[in-house]
């Protein structure tokens, strides 16, 4: 997305509301079950892609259809084969074709079933949402306002950025929320033809598997949620609050370990007084790169954020050190990437509300964070609270409680240092519906898959196969190690993304 920022896997490894409201959407069904027809995929070794047709509207099911994009990679042995797992790598935006594409999860004992990743609807292989990306970019660089002025500029550009999308996708922009995504799901499950479906979603990928549980309980068969959304959250403050407390507990940790290891750049100047310091000067103007290039408040917080990583910390100290000696640059360990297709903006606002009137209520909630959370200040992810302001975009999938009722277990995955889809939000979410929860006490965002971490694969995996639930009130300890060099580090599977919510 252009000029979103993304921690990638190279930059990660290298260095690193009320209530359901009643719909149309809910109870339509197709006219009859679309069908696969798969081919191999050009340029993806072992791989088949394929197209099904889904309603755009399900409240008018044999109304204009939009097509959804598909990848299999095949269970490795046919004659073991249990069925076909569904999997969604995140976003909004994320591709499961491409992730399929690129990764294959599963583990010998779990390779029993065809791995299906799909492109939601907007995304890539799928019909697209199309947005005017000189808008994207400047409603980005908008959403800091410190002014009504500016406020008011953010409010006009994000009006206008989402008339583009519209403008340029048509009626998908108006039909993009994730309860049309849970119906595409089904319908990808009726086309593959399984009674029940089998689904893995990571990070907002979460928020499917939540609300396919809402409403298909009964076709349910096992669902695996990795780093979970909390859709019950209504107001701006306890967002921002709630994905800014991760980064501060991290940059404490990070500087608990510097303060105490003499490898550490920062070793006997004291972290947290070197970062206000810093921060001080960023605020006032005064903070220069080697080049004499102004550092912003946002510039320095970029790299203080990287510190949710352990394997980025002595790098973050050398790269802090250096803006102290005068000597570095801010954007050392930032990554950019530009992409044509941008359905963020429909999609995020079709799914979340949270109203801030006015500058005088941000400059409030923000002076709330600061109070809060006086290290840091701020997380990249509080932007994103400021996406829908005056967007035009209605919240057709509004914030409520899970109400998940006679559906089988359902189990959720939660890291306590997960800085994106944050661990209170994992908790929230297994709360309101009893499902099993898997604890990994270690850091980063998601974690199954590639047996990166054996004792959460263990517990996914017989879940999966045999549809045993982990045991009640399962914790994997952490396996995570500050300072790692690259070819030490294995990334997880969904590691990448953008300062999106996975």
């Amino acid at each position: 997305m252009k000029n979103r920022r993304w921690l990638s896997v190279t930059m990660i490894v290298a260095t690193a509301t009320l209530g359901l409201v009643a719909s149309p959407v809910a109870t339509a069904q197709p006219a009859r079950p679309p069908s696969v027809n798969w081919q191999p995929c050009p340029g993806a070794e072992g791989i088949d892609c394929a197209t099904i047709e889904v309603p755009l509207d399900w409240a008018r099911p044999r109304g204009e259809k939009i097509h959804i994009g598909l990848a299999r990679r095949p269970a490795k042995n046919p004659a073991t084969r249990i069925g076909s797992l569904l999997i969604n790598p995140g976003g909004p935006g994320g591709s499961g074709v491409e992730f399929i594409k690129s990764n294959d999860v599963l583990g010998a004992d779990t390779a029993r079933f065809d791995q299906i990743g799909f492109d939601p609807r907007g995304i890539n292989t799928s019909s697209q949402l199309l947005c005017d990306l000189d808008l994207s970019e400047q409603s980005d660089a908008a959403k800091r306002p410190t002014s009504q002025a500016e406020f008011d500029a953010l409010a006009r550009i994000n009006r206008r950025l989402h008339d583009s999308c519209r403008a340029n996708s048509g009626p998908l922009a108006d039909h993009a929320d994730n309860l049309h995504t849970v119906r595409d799901m089904d319908a990808i499950r009726a086309a593959l033809g399984e009674q029940k479906l089998t689904f893995l979603g990571y990070s907002y990928g979460s928020l499917m598997g939540q609300q396919y549980a809402e409403l298909f309980p009964h076709r349910v068969r096992a669902l695996v949620m990795d780093g979970n959304m909390d859709h019950s959250i209504d107001n701006a403050w306890d967002f921002m609050r709630s994905e800014t407390a991760p980064v501060e507990h991290a940059f404490a940790e990070f500087a608990n370990w510097c303060d105490n290891t003499e490898t550490c750049a920062l070793h006997g100047l004291g972290t947290i007084a070197t970062y206000t310091e810093l921060k001080a000067h960023a605020k006032a103007g005064t903070l220069r790169d080697a080049d004499g290039e102004p550092v912003s408040f946002y510039d320095l917080a970029d790299i203080g954020f990287r510190s949710v990583l352990p394997q980025l910390w002595s790098q973050v100290a050398q790269r802090l050190r250096d803006l102290r000696d005068g000597t570095g640059t801010p954007t050392a360990l930032s990554a950019f990437g530009e992409i044509v297709n941008d359905p963020y903006p429909a999609i995020w606002c079709s799914d979340w509300r949270y109203p801030v009137r006015n500058y005088a209520e941000y400059a409030g909630l923000r002076a709330r964070l600061a109070q809060r959370f006086p290290i840091m200040e701020w997380s990249p992810y509080v932007d994103h609270a400021m996406s829908c302001v005056n967007s035009g975009t209605r919240n057709t999938n509004p914030q409520h409680p899970l109400r998940v009722d006679h559906a089988p277990p359902i189990v959720m995955i939660g890291n306590v240092h997960d800085y994106a889809t944050v661990y209170e939000w994992t908790l929230a979410a297994v709360r309101q519906s009893g499902a099993r929860l898997i604890t990994y006490e270690g850091w980063g965002h998601t974690v199954y898959g590639g047996n990166f971490v054996p004792c959460v694969d263990t517990a996914v995996n017989a879940y999966l196969i045999d549809l045993t639930p982990p045991p009640r009130g399962l914790r994997c300890p952490s396996i995570d190690q500050p300072g790692l060099v690259a070819k030490e580090v294995q990334p997880r599977p969904n590691i990448a993304g953008p300062y999106r919510i996975g």
